[in-house]
């Protein structure tokens, strides 16, 4: 393994330890052999001169930003011209020596380096004026904070999220309308977030595909070692750090072999793409021949060439979310596409659905975008007979059609739909509320569709279905006996868990530990409290108040609560130690190292007599932020309002928590 190599596995490596240690609480590797690797990886930066953005010998401040800035591009940024045939492709490159490499589907980025550090990143936007996301490259995978090079450098690359990532994503989303579409439309909207902590979860990664300015001085070539081509442009982006779009040489002689290999990798590749792109590679030879109206005369996209089959439509299923919208998904006879065998394809909405023109036993032409996800063609037999339902699946409810901007959807607007309850029962069963095991939201969803779950109160008699919960999938008994354990472990409860665990708008575990606290653990005074009463609770404002309030004088909910109260005992908070923190009100920010988390040292504060909070304000008394020195918005803004930042070691000496 090379040093540039064995420098990106390092940073993988030490920041999955961090993630690990900080996040998840668990340790993967000890101290010495932390530290040892650090060491390691800080003596490869310096012998390189390649800081990768995400290495945590630096760090990446994360930052809201209301809006994202602007910014013209020197010179506009213009698509290709295209073409599905391979033998145009031939006929363009003549005589010439091409690159040949993927046209990757992601969304373009502009880099600028100056003085060898990152200094600006720009969307390709409309391709005249794109927007500023510096702050967000920042947080991807594999893009360079520092490179050897120190002069001025602009290159343009793709930005992407792997299938993997998207896949794996997706696999946590259990319903079909709320899964993301497509990794480019994930990736647009992960790179353009104004707070770049998000972007910093959606493992975006960075493939450079050209440079902007010339840097090809006479001295620079011999310093370098490369020469006006595409291919020694891209090995000398490796040298500074940079991934490359994957390329390779070619002729009139091999092209066609070429895009045949390409095309034969595409259902392993992992890398979204939406075809290739041929350039001469000769660069001077390439910018000789101008430009037209709306495109360079040095490159050509090729686009691959959609592989038809026709088949039968024999169904198509409705498929409800906990958002209430119903997706139409088109069942039909197997056909072999790409490979693989296809069943079914997203129809997306009510207005596709009508514009092919729909019926049972039609028959259609189906491919696969990007020969990746399988789409509907067309319908060639058009008996538009199929009706819209007007129940929904789940819950047999009514449903509605809705028109949004022009395009039309069917949603269920039942409340209690069961489709809409798995958020509902989760959260009943999360950590900081019943901190019931053994009932993800997977589980969940098979429990329900089975009919075991109806109601919250279903949860404490599901040793009814004892038999039929054993026998499915990814059951048995073992798994019963631990769920049933659980599930009677939950029926000791704090009071202000339980109130938390009931979804009330706007409550989380501290507002209902303080309401608890105010009502002396009384849970009728709580449920009887008035609005006026419950707005003198200290961080109870007049909207919290009201869906407190609203919760508890709606017939149907205090029905499932006194259902709720049969199967539980409530366990009485003491309040024990030193109230020292009471009255002071803290808010949270970056890794911990003293407390295994976030919820350790709330519970900490909170037990106190202290209140934590999620956003900086006047009326926050200490920003916790082992970073005192951080760039952050919290620290900006702490600084602006005089609140003192605290390390750990700060708090713990505030508090006499040692």
């Amino acid at each position: 393994m090379d040093k540039k190599e064995r420098l990106k596995k390092l940073v993988s490596v030490l920041n999955e330890a961090s993630k690990a240690y900080y996040q998840k609480d668990t340790e993967i590797m000890s101290n010495l052999e932390y530290d040892k690797l650090y060491d390691e990886l800080q003596g490869l930066e310096q012998e390189t001169g390649i800081v990768l953005a995400n290495s945590p010998t630096i760090h990446v401040g994360y930052e809201v930003l209301s809006e994202l800035e602007k910014q013209a591009h020197p010179a506009p940024m213009l698509s290709l011209d295209k073409t599905k045939e391979t033998a145009a492709l031939v006929s363009w490159l003549g005589i010439h020596e091409g690159v040949l490499s993927w046209k990757l589907d992601g969304l373009t980025v502009v880099l600028t380096y100056e003085n060898g550090e990152l200094h600006n990143a720009v969307t390709r936007g409309n391709g005249e004026v794109g927007e500023v996301i510096t702050n967000n490259v920042k947080t991807f995978v594999n893009v360079p904070k520092v490179i050897p090079y120190k002069k001025s450098l602009v290159i343009r690359g793709e930005a992407v999220i792997r299938y993997s990532d998207f896949n794996r994503m997706n696999d946590e989303i259990l319903e079909v309308g709320d899964k993301y579409k497509n990794p480019r439309n994930l990736c647009s909207g992960s790179v353009r977030q104004l707070n770049n902590e998000i972007t910093a979860k959606r493992n975006v990664h960075f493939y450079a595909f050209a440079l902007v300015e010339d840097i090809l001085e006479e001295e620079q070539i011999k310093e370098y070692g490369f020469d006006n081509t595409i291919t020694g442009r891209f090995a000398w982006l490796k040298e500074q750090g940079f991934d490359v779009v994957e390329h390779f040489l070619v002729n009139a002689d091999n092209l066609e072999k070429q895009v045949m290999d390409f095309a034969a990798r595409i259902p392993d590749n992992d890398v979204p793409s939406d075809g290739l792109v041929l350039s001469y590679n000769d660069i001077a030879y390439g910018r000789s021949l101008g430009r037209t109206a709306k495109f360079p005369r040095d490159s050509i996209a090729f686009k691959w060439a959609d592989e038809l089959a026709e088949t039968t439509l024999t169904e198509v299923e409705w498929s409800p979310s906990r958002t209430g919208l119903i997706n139409p998904v088109a069942i039909f006879e197997p056909v072999e596409l790409e490979g693989t065998t296809v069943t079914r394809a997203s129809l997306h909405n009510v207005s596709i659905l009508r514009a092919l023109a729909l019926g049972l036993g039609d028959r259609i032409t189906v491919y696969k975008a990007n020969m990746i996800i399988p789409q509907v063609a067309e319908n060639l037999t058009r008996s538009d007979d199929l009706k819209i339902p007007e129940n929904c699946p789940a819950c047999g409810e009514s449903t509605v059609l809705q028109d949004i901007n022009g395009v039309q959807s069917l949603y269920c607007m039942n409340a209690e739909c069961s489709a809409k309850q798995i958020k509902g029962f989760s959260h009943f069963v999360s950590r900081n509320a019943m901190n019931i095991d053994g009932l993800s939201d997977a589980t969940l969803e098979k429990f329900i569709a089975h009919g075991f779950l109806k109601k919250l109160p279903d949860i404490f008699h599901l040793e009814r279905y004892r038999d039929e919960i054993i026998q499915l999938e990814g059951f048995g008994e073992k798994s019963y006996d631990n769920l049933i354990t659980s599930i009677e472990s939950a029926r000791k409860v704090s009071m202000a868990k339980f109130i938390y665990s009931l979804g009330i708008s706007g409550i989380g575990l501290a507002n209902a530990k303080v309401i608890v606290e105010y009502f002396g653990q009384d849970f009728d005074k709580i449920t009887e409290a008035s609005e006026e009463e419950l707005t003198a609770v200290e961080g109870i404002g007049e909207v919290l108040a009201k869906a407190f309030y609203d919760f508890f004088h709606t017939q149907e909910r205090m029905l499932v609560v006194q259902e709720l109260l049969a199967e539980i005992i409530f366990e009485k908070e003491e309040v024990t130690g030193e109230q020292i923190l009471k009255g002071k009100t803290f808010v949270i920010t970056g890794s911990l190292e003293k407390f295994a988390n976030r919820n350790e040292l709330k519970e900490y504060i909170e037990k106190a007599g202290g209140k934590v909070t999620g956003s900086v304000s006047r009326n926050t008394d200490y920003l916790i932020n082992n970073d005192v020195m951080s760039g952050s918005s919290k620290n900006k803004k702490a600084n602006e309002l005089g609140i003192p930042i605290l390390s750990e070691e700060d708090f713990i000496r505030l508090s006499n928590a040692e």
